[in-house]
């Protein structure tokens, strides 16, 4: 019943800045938290940022000071700026929301929604 559909990657030379964006597509009645994780070839998904609906923010310590997740309220998205990009964050980026829905005449939760992964390539 919900998507959230990533968008923003692609390739930057190390230095480059790109801004990663995800929207929450369906009948949204809330969004508690969204996060960021990344996947490496050979490696698990970690986590990257998260921001929760009181905008209370999280990094992970190879990314602080570079990178900044936002979001709008208004439209339901979620954004990663990344700045002074590296050739170790190259990797597929994944955004996550806990969020809750209306089916029917109901409200449902699922806290664990999954975009479909942008790639991100740092390299000269």
């Amino acid at each position: 019943q919900v998507q959230l559909v990533e968008s923003g990657g692609g390739l930057v030379q190390p230095g480059g800045s790109l801004t990663l964006s995800c929207a929450a597509k369906g009948s949204i009645h809330s969004i508690f938290n969204w996060g960021w994780y990344r996947r490496a070839p050979g490696k698990q998904r970690d986590m990257v940022a998260t921001i929760t609906a009181a905008a209370i923010t999280n990094y992970a310590d190879s990314v602080k000071g570079r990178f900044s997740i936002s979001r709008d309220a208004a439209t339901n998205t979620v954004h990663l700026q990344m700045n002074n990009l590296e050739p170790g964050d190259t990797a597929v980026y994944y955004c996550n929301a806990a969020l809750s829905y209306y089916s029917g005449r109901e409200i449902r939760d699922d806290y664990d929604v999954w975009g479909q992964g942008t790639q991100v390539t740092v390299s000269s």
